[in-house]
Formats: structure tokens, sequence, C-alpha cells
């Protein structure tokens, strides 16, 4: 927040959690909602900080994992690390909502995989180009994925 704050010419930051918290393959049903529930208090304090230093039109939040889960259970109580996940963008500036289509929980591909239905790649051209207003993603993407239109 200082470095907003601080009105820094950097565009880009980049926060991760410490230790890899959610990369767990065991008894994850109370750890993964305590770790979410931590993760949205964040979100959520760090936007009231924006609106409290006037920077919450400015800054845009990608929240993403390197990985998915699968869909069943593993004899651990946990799951193990899939290939379809989620991404959530949040911001002042962000038409709200979901976009892509939902993938099925029954279809699954080999190895018990949800079957991804937007590609990543997707999501972060429209960042590239809509948000931060760089022409090259196609470049940095190494192709052409689309862009959503969730930028208000």
């Amino acid at each position: 927040m200082k470095y907003i704050g601080a009105d820094l010419p950097t565009k880009l930051y980049y926060v991760s959690y410490r230790n890899n918290a959610f990369d767990t393959h065991v008894f994850q049903n109370n750890l993964h909602r305590r770790l979410l529930t931590y993760t949205s208090d964040a979100v959520a304090a760090f936007m009231q900080d924006l609106e409290r230093i006037g920077r919450a039109d400015d800054v845009v939040l990608m929240i993403f994992s390197e990985f998915g889960r699968r869909v069943p259970e593993n004899v651990s109580l946990g799951t193990d690390h899939g290939a379809a996940n989620n991404m959530f963008i949040v911001g002042n500036q962000v038409r709200g909502g979901h976009y892509g289509e939902l993938p099925s929980l029954t279809n699954l591909t080999e190895g018990d995989n949800l079957n991804y239905t937007t590609d990543f790649r997707c999501v972060y051209q429209t960042v590239i180009q809509e948000w931060l207003r760089q022409n090259e993603s196609t470049e940095v993407l190494n192709g052409n994925f689309g862009t959503f239109d969730f930028f208000g």
C-alpha cells in the first residue's frame, strides 16, 4: 500500500502467499476455508485502504493460482493438483460478474481434471491490453487469445 500511496511509477506488483500456503493435499476442508477467509479479508482491507487514500479507481487486482485442483477427494481428505482453475479480477473499474463458461464437475478429463473452458492467457491479454494499455500483448503471450469485456 505504501508504494501505491507514494505514487511510485511501478505499474505492476506481484504478491504471493508465504510458504505456498495453499499447496496442501491433506485435510484441506478446514485449512482452505481458513485461507480463503484470510484472503477475502485481506482483499477487502486492501480495497478499503485504496478508497481511503483516493486510489481505488487506479488499481486492479488479479488473483490466481499457478495450479488448479482435481475434482475428487484423495485418500488423505485433500485434493491433488489439477489442470483448470479460476481467476478473480477485483477493482472499482471492473464490471462484476462471471466471464467464461463454467466447467463441468462430471465431464472430467483424464486424471479426474476439470476440462478448462477459458485459456488463462485470455485474462492476461485483457489485463495487458485493456488495463495496462500495452499493445504488445500478443508478443508477450506468443499469440492472440482474445479478450473479455470486464473493464468499465
